[in-house]
């Protein structure tokens, strides 16, 4: 100390080199505290009501007053620039790009019209605009579309919702997927606010109630993001899970239903038609495997000030790599991006692979009953076409599932190809026996107008339907969300 002061006394310029150097330390910790405080108290603002959200407010733009990062997050999900490798959030005419789909979906409405999907913010806009949507809708296929379909099941009661038409519900679904559907609007948990979910684990015998928050971020999205199919005259939304949720349990299930969405209308196979099991197939990979959840990737955190929320735009991780996979990943945005497209590249090939194979045995199938072949003969061949359709869509429709669960995406369509295969090898012995030793000669399906042509499909006739129901109804139900 002595030193210090004699060195000071010799110096007076080092003296105020320390006052000056300690002001100015007090002053920086004096700025941090402030900051803490002020961090502190955006936190606990970001809380504060500012306007009341009644049981059943299904308009998002409410809900945004009190929560307006997770809001404008929420509509950012109106941008659809982005595109990768594989699909993204533009929308894409996926027959456009594979017509074989019109041939494997021949006889449903698949055939006509099938896009890829955009963000939630399109999503009552999408379902009006298709051609797979008309007068014979059921009222269960606005489910899915819509936060104001809480309201109407609580309303009309679940059942009775499911067995209302879609033309007669239309005017009353306003608003798109929102808050509501995975919100509860007192505590702001996350809940399940679509029945068929919850009926799907009580009658596996487990409480989704005591599901824990990790897995919630992940259970709101398999409200819809799942396979189900529409059960017997009431339509009622019910999710094949009572023997599993492996593409092999829920084919037993619809077997032992007999269940069918259509019948192919070339082949004349009993055809299940997968919709989007994408929680099912997530469930089957390394990710959800190590404990992420669908909300990690998909809505990753933000932080703003001292506020800390989920960003609501939903969309592909690719288009947000910093945030998503460079959180537990150290390798570069380049080599993870190019590490996603190297699983999809070898999946799509045996995707197609599948439907070629497919296509030619709907097609066969067809000139075998031409040549006279009987129901006893065609039986275990239709069973074949069935199995491997079945498979070969149920990656197909679930639009991550080469990401999600390569391993188990790869196993599936080899044994969708298996399937394929045996039926055509089936097919070769009716055709023969029919008179037929000579290949089947393929009809020009190279483009999806062609390919709807061979089908017989009246498309401008279905397309001039369509927009004369956008002209004389949409405007009326548009008006009302307005």
């Amino acid at each position: 100390m002595n030193k210090l002061a004699d060195t000071i006394q010799k110096k007076p310029w080092l003296g105020w080199l320390l006052f000056l150097g300690t002001l100015g330390a007090v002053f920086l910790l004096g700025l941090f505290a402030t900051s803490i405080s002020e961090r502190r108290l955006e936190s606990k603002k970001s809380f504060e009501w500012i306007t009341p959200i009644g049981e059943q407010e299904s308009d998002s733009a409410v809900w945004g007053k009190n929560f307006p990062r997770e809001y404008d997050s929420w509509k950012a999900t109106q941008d659809t620039s982005f595109k990768s490798k594989y699909n993204g959030s533009t929308m894409i005419d996926m027959l456009e790009i594979n017509p074989r789909l019109v041939v494997l979906w021949a006889g449903y409405g698949f055939s006509k019209d099938y896009n890829q999907g955009r963000g939630h913010y399109y999503s009552v806009t999408d379902i009006r605009n298709t051609l797979r949507t008309d007068e014979t809708a059921p009222g269960t296929c606005w489910t899915c579309k819509s936060s104001n379909v809480p309201r109407l099941m609580n309303h009309l009661g679940v059942a009775d919702f499911y067995k209302d038409t879609w033309m007669h519900l239309g005017p009353e679904i306003t608003n798109a997927i929102g808050c509501l559907d995975c919100h509860d609007p007192k505590t702001l948990n996350l809940r399940i606010s679509r029945p068929a979910l919850v009926e799907a684990f009580q009658r596996q015998g487990n409480d989704i109630k005591k599901a824990t928050h990790q897995e919630m971020r992940s259970l709101v999205c398999a409200q819809c993001h799942i396979e189900y199919y529409f059960k017997d005259d009431g339509k009622y939304l019910t999710l094949p899970w009572d023997r599993g949720t492996t593409v092999e349990a829920m084919e037993a299930y619809y077997d032992e239903y007999q269940f069918k969405d259509f019948t192919h209308k070339l082949s004349r196979t009993p055809i299940v038609k997968p919709q989007h099991p994408d929680w099912e197939t997530f469930q089957l990979g390394i990710h959800a495997q190590r404990g992420l959840a669908c909300a990690d990737c998909h809505m990753p955190y933000r932080s703003e000030g001292g506020v800390k929320f989920s960003n609501h735009k939903v969309q592909s991780p690719l288009n947000n790599i910093a945030n998503t996979c460079l959180v537990c990943h150290r390798e570069s945005e380049e080599t993870l991006r190019n590490s996603v497209y190297e699983r999809q590249d070898k999946i799509s090939e045996l995707r197609t692979r599948a439907e070629d194979l497919l296509v030619r045995a709907h097609i066969e199938a067809k000139t075998a009953w031409d040549l006279g072949a009987t129901t006893q003969e065609m039986e275990p061949i239709l069973a074949f076409i069935r199995k491997a359709q079945w498979r070969w869509d149920f990656v197909a429709a679930s639009h991550g599932a080469s990401f999600h669960a390569p391993l188990e995406s790869a196993r599936i369509l080899g044994n969708a190809i298996e399937q394929a295969g045996q039926a055509r090898l089936s097919l070769v012995r009716v055709l023969s026996k029919h008179g037929k030793t000579d290949a089947v000669a393929l009809p020009d399906i190279s483009t999806k107008a062609k390919a709807q042509s061979y089908l017989g499909l009246d498309m401008p006739s279905l397309k001039k339907k369509k927009e004369a129901f956008r002209q004389e109804t949409l405007p009326q139900w548009e008006n009302k969300a307005n």
